[in-house]
């Protein structure tokens, strides 16, 4: 097994987590000359899940390309993926502060899931796991989605909010695990890592 991994992200959070766990890894980002976000783009009639998956394995595809192209060593990598559905609706990240405000207020008072999905893979082998959760948002009155907006948190967040942040006092429940909703399943990258070695 490698002595590190490439984590092909730009979330701070995921480099967290993954330092959390004890794991050696260097960053794999996108060049400039890469459109990172059409591949997020959502397919007519797409469910979350399957939007999630697929949308995982393209990011993944793309890093083992950049890979080869920088002629870098190998080793595993690691891409993740977090969707906030409502119901079969998936609600990305937002597109301005209107937008962020629109997806609270939909959320507002509310239960929803927040999908994460990981995919790890060397070579021709690649392991994937899905974490889903569930989150309950209490009501929301107009001034504390404003003020919530306000703070630029929910501007590049799925859903329009952080977990580990400002949003955590909208939360009235969760079920489901904490880091996949804040966008590297723990548990699930371990095992994914564990598979990987054996």
């Amino acid at each position: 097994m490698s002595a590190f991994i490439y984590l092909a992200s730009q979330s701070p959070r995921r480099s967290q987590l993954l330092s959390q766990l004890g794991v050696e890894h260097r960053l794999l980002l996108p060049d400039d000359a890469e459109d990172s976000e059409a591949l997020e783009a959502v397919l007519p009639g797409e469910a979350p899940l399957a939007y999630v998956q697929r949308v995982t394995d393209l990011k993944l595809q793309a890093a083992q390309a950049r890979l080869l192209r920088r002629q870098l060593p190998p080793a595993p990598i690691l891409c993740s993926d977090t969707t906030v559905a409502l119901g079969r609706s998936i609600l990305g990240k937002p597109q301005d502060a209107a937008d962020a405000a629109r997806i609270l207020g939909r959320l507002a008072g509310r239960s929803h899931r927040v999908m994460t999905a990981i995919a790890l893979g060397v070579g021709d082998r690649v392991v994937r796991a899905c974490s889903v959760s569930r989150v309950t948002f209490a009501h929301l009155s107009q001034a504390q989605i404003a003020a919530y907006v306000a703070s630029e948190e929910p501007m590049g967040k799925a859903g329009a909010y952080a977990v580990q942040g400002l949003a955590a006092a909208f939360i009235a429940r969760m079920d489901g695990s904490y880091s996949g909703i804040m966008g590297l399943p723990l548990f699930e990258t371990a095992q994914a890592l564990r598979a990987l070695e054996s």
